[in-house]
C-alpha cells in the first residue's frame, strides 16, 4: 500500500520504506542538497512496485523517463544532476576513494544489517547473533576513525556521512549495544549528525516515532 508524504516541485518522485536504511540514505541526501521531490511511502510486496522494477527494491527515484532502483546509482545520480551542496568528491583520487568506502559498507555492515533487520517470521536467529557480534566488533575496532574528525574521515558533511548515519540510528533495533566509554567518538560523532536539520527533515512519520526519543538522549 503506497502513501503521498509531500507533493512533487523538481518533478522527482521517490519511492520509499517507511523505515528503511537505504531509502533514509537518500532522503538525507536530498535533504541536505535541499531537493524538493515527491515521497511515496510504499514497501516491497506493493504490486505498483512490481510494475516499476524487476527487483521490487527500495528505494525507487524517478525523474521523467529515467528509473532508477538501486541507492548508490540514486546518490551519485542526484550529487551529479543537482550540483548545490556537493557530497561527492570532485578530485578523481578522493571521489575513487569514496565509492571505495561505500562498496565496502554494502558489502560488509549493510548484509549484516539486513540479518538483523529481518522481519521476526525470516529470522535466523543464529544467524542474527552471528551479524550483532561482528558488527559490535567492527565498530568497536573502528572507533579511532572517529576520533580526529566532526565526520567520517573527514572535516566536511560528505556522502559518506548520509550513508552512515541511517545504519547507527538503527543499531539498537539491531540489537547492537556499544561500550558508552570505549565507543565516546561514535556516540558524539552521532549526536552531530542526527541533530543536522536535513536529517531531522529527511525521517518519516514511522521513524521520527520510532527514533526521537533515542536522538534526544544520545
Amino acid at each position: 500500500m503506497s502513501s503521498v508524504e509531500n507533493t512533487p516541485v523538481q518533478g522527482i518522485t521517490l519511492y520509499s520504506h517507511a523505515d528503511d536504511f537505504r531509502s533514509h540514505w537518500i532522503r538525507f541526501l536530498l535533504a541536505e542538497k535541499q531537493i524538493k521531490y515527491q515521497l511515496i511511502i510504499t514497501d516491497h510486496e506493493d504490486e505498483d512496485l512490481a510494475d516499476l522494477n524487476p527487483y521490487n527494491q527500495l528505494p525507487m527515484l524517478i525523474e521523467q523517463n529515467l528509473k532508477l532502483f538501486s541507492a548508490t546509482v540514486i546518490s551519485e545520480y542526484l550529487d551529479d544532476r543537482y550540483r548545490q551542496n556537493k557530497l561527492y568528491a570532485d578530485a578523481p583520487m578522493s571521489r575513487a576513494e569514496q565509492r571505495q568506502y561505500i562498496w565496502r559498507f554494502e558489502q560488509d555492515w549493510f548484509k549484516l544489517a539486513d540479518h538483523m533487520l529481518k522481519h521476526a517470521d525470516t529470522l535466523n536467529l543464529e544467524l542474527k547473533q552471528k551479524a550483532q557480534k561482528e558488527l559490535r566488533d567492527t565498530l568497536i575496532s573502528l572507533t579511532p576513525l572517529f576520533q580526529h574528525f566532526p565526520f567520517f574521515m573527514s572535516e566536511t558533511f560528505s556522502i559518506l556521512d548520509c550513508i552512515l548515519a541511517p545504519i547507527f540510528l538503527r543499531l539498537k533495533n539491531m540489537g547492537v549495544e556499544l561500550p558508552q566509554q570505549h565507543c565516546r567518538p561514535i556516540f558524539l560523532y552521532c549526536h552531530r549528525v542526527f541533530n543536522r536539520p536535513a536529517f531531522i527533515k529527511s525521517m518519516t512519520a514511522q521513524e521520527k516515532n520510532s527514533y526521537n526519543e533515542l536522538i534526544s538522549t544520545i
